[in-house]
């Protein structure tokens, strides 16, 4: 790795880019977007597939011309069975048979499906067995609804539970919340564009917690690392150490994410787009959806999220303060431990320095504690003691 490389670059801390400083722009972006979808969602609903709202379904071959043909004598068809039946949904289908158009239509009774499927086979030309139908119920639907959310409630739980253990319950916080956020922008993309709930596109919302939890978990032991005793030095806030961590891992990040979208784009454009696997389309879509909006989520809410909580932590709130006044004491040129004395101890602020001052001692000051005194000593003596310097003093006879 290039040593001015952006990699490189972000990994020392020398990019610049600041995301926990913007935290409030990232919680009013998400703020906003979450609003919207909640509307959406409330408003205009989703476009729920024929394993939710019940319906019916007809293959038919793909010979008989292209989907859009297809589609008009459908939609004839259905006009002139009443009841007020309507196509929902057309797409092409492929298997080791041969390729087929699939029209999902709204419910129907079976005397209407039945009168359906040979007005098509006579329209068509075809045989009445080469036209198949079936029929689901919304019941089935409600089914894999409550198993998804049961799955999803448990999956939560173990998230944040070994989050818990691994790290501690602020980080499991901020992490479910990027989780829910994630969720909820996905599903309220879905319901703005009026993409196809279906059973796969449920299942692509399990899969891609488990994607953003991996991102989440990355940036997370990155953070730990780097916070680890800073209690002990007065030169980084724990935002600073946090935002240094969330630029050392961004390239992995980036890395990772383009790495996963890859395939699951080449799933969504090349195997639902040019080769009509329709099957693939819920699925893809939903995963290429969700793993982007889980990048973001991880890095914008779910580190600056565990920021404004470690933030009202005692220990930490101290511990900050002591490196802004130190900070502000090097902007002043003053000694960083002179101020911190000062502010331990507030007397001094008070009572200034006489030498500072420039007043002189007083002269009647008692001595300090162990110094030597200032009058002349006798002549000839030494240590007080008369008799020279023989102890016991004078001659000795």
């Amino acid at each position: 790795m290039a040593e001015n490389s952006l990699a490189a670059r972000l990994y020392r801390g020398e990019a610049g880019i600041d995301v926990v400083g913007r935290r409030r722009l990232w919680f009013s972006l998400a703020g906003a977007l979450v609003l919207i979808a909640l509307l959406s969602i409330g408003i205009r609903g989703f476009s729920l597939g024929i394993e939710f709202a019940g319906g019916n379904s007809f293959q038919i071959p793909a010979s008989v011309g292209t989907l859009t043909e297809a589609e008009a004598e459908v939609e004839s068809v259905l006009g002139s069975a009443g009841g007020g039946a309507e196509l929902v949904t057309a797409q092409q289908v492929g298997n080791a048979s041969g390729s087929f158009y699939e029209m999902r239509t709204s419910q129907l009774s079976t005397d209407q499906s039945n009168a359906v499927r040979a007005e098509l086979a006579e329209r068509f030309a075809l045989p009445v067995d080469q036209i198949s139908g079936n029929q689901v119920s919304q019941a089935w639907g409600k089914q894999v609804t409550q198993r998804a959310l049961l799955g999803l409630v448990l999956f939560v739980a173990l998230v944040s539970l070994y989050l818990v253990i691994r790290f501690e319950w602020r980080m499991a916080a901020a992490a479910v919340f990027s989780l829910v956020m994630n969720l909820i922008l996905t599903a309220g993309i879905y319901s703005l564009v009026g993409f196809e709930v279906t059973p796969s596109t449920v299942i692509g919302f399990l899969t891609i917690l488990g994607f953003a939890l991996y991102d989440v978990v990355v940036i997370f032991d990155k953070v730990q690392e780097n916070t680890r005793g800073i209690t002990a030095n007065n030169t980084t806030t724990y935002a600073d150490a946090t935002n240094l961590a969330i630029n050392q891992s961004l390239m992995r990040s980036i890395n990772t994410s383009v790495v996963a979208l890859l395939p699951v784009g080449g799933l969504l454009f090349i195997g639902a787009g040019l080769f009509g696997a329709g099957t693939l389309k819920d699925l893809g879509l939903v995963l290429f959806v969700g793993m982007a909006m889980a990048f973001l989520t991880s890095i914008l809410l779910a580190t600056t999220l565990l920021v404004v909580l470690k933030n009202r932590e005692p220990r930490i709130q101290a511990h900050n303060k002591r490196v802004e006044a130190r900070a502000t004491a090097l902007a002043r040129g003053e000694s960083p431990g002179k101020r911190a004395a000062r502010t331990d101890d507030p007397a001094d602020e008070s009572e200034p320095d006489e030498a500072e001052a420039g007043t002189p001692a007083l002269a009647g000051a008692a001595p300090k504690v162990g110094a030597r005194p200032t009058g002349k000593r006798p002549t000839g003596a030494r240590g007080g003691r008369p008799g020279g310097n023989r102890p016991g003093g004078g001659k000795r006879r």
